[in-house]
């Protein structure tokens, strides 16, 4: 199914949970080439976040709850985009909650925004015939085993449905389920992006989020927790090179659908705290606690087909990724405090 509305001048794109960390990234990127539609009912995000990008008329941001039936004949600032003329090209969902200190609290939000928000927007793909991206997760790999650790788009996970993270994990594994039908019943181009984690500036402070937790606590000599195994591993990837992933999965034709985007570095969570401190010049110690339910053992992603078909493959340093959210952590911990949020 091929959009073929006549574009005017620039293309016209929906980023929905575009308040959030991924979300406020990708429309400050997109607003180098297109109209940006920003979607978000600030119920896990923060308008800080977009502020600097208000003043833009190539931005418009409508405050909205995207697990409801979304009609943009609705919106009347829309009009400045001729959206019912030219309609809408693409399509980036990225409203989930993501939160792992107040997970429990968001458990519905979850649900929600990983079965009724999955259909809205599609629908909404179907209407426009607009290419369709969505934020999907490395969870739908489950958990990583010392024997398998390193994940390729092919491999199928093993999720426990009816655990505590069933609403995020199975509930991720549907959403993709939910994509890939739509393209089978409609034809519509659709990319399911399996994002592994990824950190930077704007993500949500003291919030169980090891980078900005340990920035903050580090800067203000505290210690730095570490919740379950102190040798546990992961890849971090910086939120430039993630965003980069994005657009470039959605300029692929329709034969590209799933890819994983994040590093296929691992390094330990103790040495990245460890960084910190030293980077910070802090006198903070490393401690341990329980695990948090949302915050568990993650693989790497075998980028082969990132790399291949896209050509992309992430760039930042770790140590300039961790300066450049020092800075910022710095800068607007005051300003942004507790209400500092995220949106992936």
């Amino acid at each position: 199914m091929l959009n073929e509305t006549p574009i005017f001048e620039k293309k016209n794109v929906i980023v929905t949970g575009g308040a959030g960390f991924l979300g406020s990234h990708l429309c400050e990127k997109l607003l180098r080439e297109a109209k940006v539609i920003c979607i978000d009912d600030l119920s896990n995000s923060n308008i800080q976040n977009i502020d600097h990008l208000l003043q833009y008329p190539d931005f418009e941001f409508i405050k909205y709850d995207v697990n409801k039936p979304i009609n943009l004949d609705d919106f009347d600032e829309l009009d400045k985009f001729r959206v019912k003329f030219q309609g809408v090209q693409e399509i980036y969902h990225f409203a989930c909650p993501t939160s792992p200190r107040n997970f429990e609290k968001l458990k519905m939000h979850s649900l929600w925004a990983n079965s009724n928000a999955m259909i809205s927007t599609l629908d909404l793909a179907v209407k426009y015939k607009a290419k369709y991206l969505f934020a999907s997760s490395s969870v739908v790999y489950g958990d990583p085993t010392s024997e398998h650790n390193v994940f390729s788009e092919e491999d199928e996970g093993m999720v426990e449905h009816l655990s505590p993270r069933g609403c995020y994990d199975e509930g991720k594994r549907f959403a993709e389920t939910c994509v890939e039908t739509y393209r089978q019943v409609y034809g519509i181009d659709v990319k399911i992006a399996r994002v592994f984690t990824t950190y930077g500036p704007r993500m949500k402070l003291r919030d169980g989020l090891l980078v900005p937790d340990f920035i903050l606590n580090a800067i203000e000599g505290k210690d730095l927790v570490i919740y379950g195994d102190g040798d546990m591993k992961m890849s971090f990837c910086y939120i430039t090179d993630m965003i980069d992933g994005f657009i470039k999965l959605m300029q692929t034709g329709p034969e590209m659908s799933i890819v994983n985007l994040g590093s296929d570095q691992v390094i330990s969570v103790a040495e990245v705290a460890n960084m910190i401190i030293s980077m910070t010049n802090s006198s903070s110690r490393l401690t341990n606690e329980e695990a948090l339910v949302f915050l568990t053992k993650k693989g790497a992603p075998n980028l082969r087909r990132a790399k291949e078909m896209m050509g992309w493959i992430p760039l930042v340093r770790l140590e300039d990724g961790l300066r450049n959210t020092i800075d910022y952590t710095i800068a607007n911990k005051e300003m942004v405090g507790l209400n500092q949020s995220q949106n992936i």
